[in-house]
């Protein structure tokens, strides 16, 4: 991967407050109100531009700038620094109009028409060609204003668009393999293409992975997945190129959207070519435990990060727009989120957006100055929120310490979540957020990291689900266990190569040695069938034929299709311990599972968890979060930043309540 080209520091200072800006949805009497609001809250920055395509440029090659000028401006005065969206976001309408080929196409073929927002094909250089000519344009004419601090490349990109089926797509594609894999001979090894009589016989034979008849192949699909997240890339740095040419001290990036819940492109590959890493996130109601995929995710993206410090670029204030039932915040969440943001790498807290919008698709989305106005209880938490981030200045640039370490990986995901699998049961996430909460209601922290991150440094590390795994994977695995270290590979783990051939010779493949097991053949369970194990845990999903070959048997199923077969061993390898998981353990039997790793790992945890605690050392800053029913003690000497006090040996946090201590150690 290449090299960032250098370290930026953060252009905002201290924990700085910021959100989405947008202006032209607004008369201009009322942008003096909101820059002597945003003092008001204690913003520190506003993004602004992402989709001001159409006001910037009304019509081809004409450019209306006058009212940008006065909103910067404005801004500046006001002390409000500028994060600058380069507006290419969503094509103007008459962009699509006149070029119609910039629209995507989806995979039955169908146009996704404008009327929406980011309407254009990743691969289309006909849109390429007009957006990079609004980004010289901006850069030239911003990219030394006082108010601007850094850009901000397109917005989410891989969110809406992650795949693109049109013909020039398909051409890019054939590019794109060709340049993987050389020759065709190649092409239809990596493929399969023998199965089914797929083989090509030339590049041009070759489309996008579209509607089939029947199950698509799955090193096709895979593929076109690499491909699709590298298009963007490529666009990325198409834009970034540009601003860096005109603007060489100004930082780029842009908002990635770094989640459990969607896979989008592989950030892992993207983060090189980012000055900074920003993540948009958004709390899922629809998810079992939204808050505890909220620190996945936060852990997740400063995997992505490297470890270092993050931008949270947007988040919400209380109720999204876009799910089934859209649940507001309580009083007293929109504290503890942010402050679990920053807790776990987040440099920034910013939200989508400045002002509810009164008309649009997101008009009921929460914003900082809601329907209701600055009088309205909403308002008043953001200021307050705004005095909090305040006291935590000097956090900022810290580190968060981690004894556990998840190893995740987007083509993992991409080959996992695929279909025709024993089980479709098996989402490739599920196991990695069940680890990661019960990893965190022990009071412990986990990085979530690419299974090429040097994983010396840790305690334990979980492999949770890696269907795919590379042979330099399973060997940096093994020489961490070897060294000393403590892992966990669960089910469905080291099953196909990079190209996704199934791993002959008994599963789980890539780690059967190391782990002294084979499995001969998958017993999944249908939907609702449950199994016992003879320690008391209880499990449903996934069962399989497990003979220890080399390893101790921890626990046996005691009925379901396998009664009597190993589900858990335990394996000592030079210095360190390799366990195997074959099933999929209940919450509670979780819990317990991980207590003992963390145990016989020695990762540093809670004495006393209780539910709703969370408790992240970042640098020298304890941040103690109670989202919990009840007080909770937690043991501390320093200073806590919110309040000012001393704290003597331990700190109390009141049900709903949050601090952060300075320790003294």
């Amino acid at each position: 991967m290449p090299a960032r080209r250098k370290a930026f520091e953060f252009p905002f200072p201290g924990i700085a407050m910021g959100c989405d800006y947008n202006p032209e949805q607004w008369d201009p009497d009322v942008w003096r109100e909101d820059v002597a609001l945003m003092r008001e809250a204690g913003l520190g920055f506003v993004t602004l531009g992402v989709f001001s395509w159409a006001l910037l440029e009304p019509a081809e090659d004409e450019y209306d700038f006058a009212w940008f000028d006065e909103v910067l401006g404005l801004l500046h005065e006001g002390g409000i620094a500028v994060d600058l969206a380069t507006a290419t976001a969503s094509p103007p309408p008459w962009l699509t109009r006149s070029y119609p080929e910039v629209l995507p196409v989806d995979v039955e073929g169908r146009t996704l028409w404008p009327g929406s927002r980011q309407s254009w094909c990743p691969s289309s250089p006909v849109f390429r060609e007009h957006a990079l000519q609004l980004v010289g344009e901006l850069a030239r004419r911003y990219g030394s204003h006082p108010a601007v601090r850094m850009w901000h490349v397109s917005n989410e990109l891989g969110c809406h668009i992650v795949r693109c089926y049109c013909d020039e797509s398909a051409a890019a594609f054939r590019r794109w393999l060709a340049g993987r894999y050389g020759t065709l001979e190649a092409l239809n090894e990596a493929w399969g293409t023998a199965f089914w009589s797929q083989h090509y016989s030339s590049f041009d034979e070759v489309l996008p992975p579209r509607l089939t008849p029947s199950f698509s192949n799955p090193g096709h699909e895979l593929d076109f997945s690499r491909f699709s997240s590298d298009a963007l890339l490529d666009y990325y740095r198409a834009e970034r190129d540009v601003l860096r040419t005109l603007t060489p001290d100004l930082p780029v990036t842009t908002n990635l959207m770094v989640n459990a819940r969607q896979p989008g492109p592989d950030y892992f590959r993207w983060a090189p070519e980012l000055d900074l890493i920003a993540q948009d996130h958004y709390l899922d109601a629809r998810m079992p435990h939204p808050h505890a995929e909220q620190a996945f995710s936060d852990d997740f993206t400063r995997g992505v990060a490297g470890g270092a410090p993050w931008m949270l670029m947007e988040s919400a204030t209380s109720a999204v727009n876009w799910q089934p039932v859209n649940v507001a915040k309580k009083p007293g969440e929109l504290l503890l989120d942010s402050l679990r943001h920053v807790a776990r790498g987040a440099d920034t807290v910013g939200f989508f957006q400045w002002r509810a919008s009164k008309a649009g698709a997101e008009k009921y989305h929460s914003a900082l100055v809601p329907h209701a106005g600055p009088d309205s209880a909403r308002f008043r938490e953001v200021a307050a929120l705004g005095e909090a981030l305040g006291k935590l200045g000097e956090v900022a640039g810290s580190r968060v310490e981690a004894d556990v370490a998840l190893l995740v990986d987007w083509e993992a995901w991409w080959a996992c979540d695929q279909t025709a699998h024993p089980s479709c049961q098996i989402r490739y996430m599920d196991a990695a957020l069940r680890w990661h909460r019960a990893v965190t209601e022990l009071g412990a922290t986990a990085d979530v990291v690419h299974p090429c991150a040097d994983l010396s440094g840790y305690r334990l590390v979980v492999v949770p689900t890696l269907y795919l795994c590379a042979d330099a994977t399973a060997e940096a695995v093994q020489a961490y266990v070897r060294g000393g270290g403590h892992v966990l590979v669960t089910y469905f783990s080291g099953i196909v190569d990079e190209h996704d051939h199934v791993r002959l010779g008994g599963y789980p493949g890539a780690f059967r040695e190391l782990l002294g097991v084979r499995t001969e053949e998958f017993a999944p369970l249908r939907p609702g069938e449950t199994v016992a194990l003879d320690d008391g845990s209880a499990a449903d999903v996934w069962t399989e034929l497990l003979e220890a070959r080399d390893a101790e048997v921890v626990a046996r199923y005691t009925d379901g299709p396998l009664p009597g077969t190993p589900a858990l061993t335990r394996r000592a390898v030079g210095d360190g311990v390799a366990w195997y998981l074959a099933t999929w353990l209940d919450d509670d039997a979780t819990a317990a599972l991980a207590g003992r790793l963390a145990r016989e790992a020695g990762v540093t945890r809670l004495d006393a968890p209780q539910p709703g605690l969370e408790v992240v050392r970042r640098g020298r800053y304890l941040f103690v979060l109670n989202r919990g029913g009840l007080p909770a003690t937690v043991p501390a000497r320093g200073t806590d930043l919110l309040t000012g006090d001393a704290v003597d040996g331990a700190i109390e946090v009141a049900a709903g309540g949050a601090a952060v201590v300075r320790t003294a150690d």
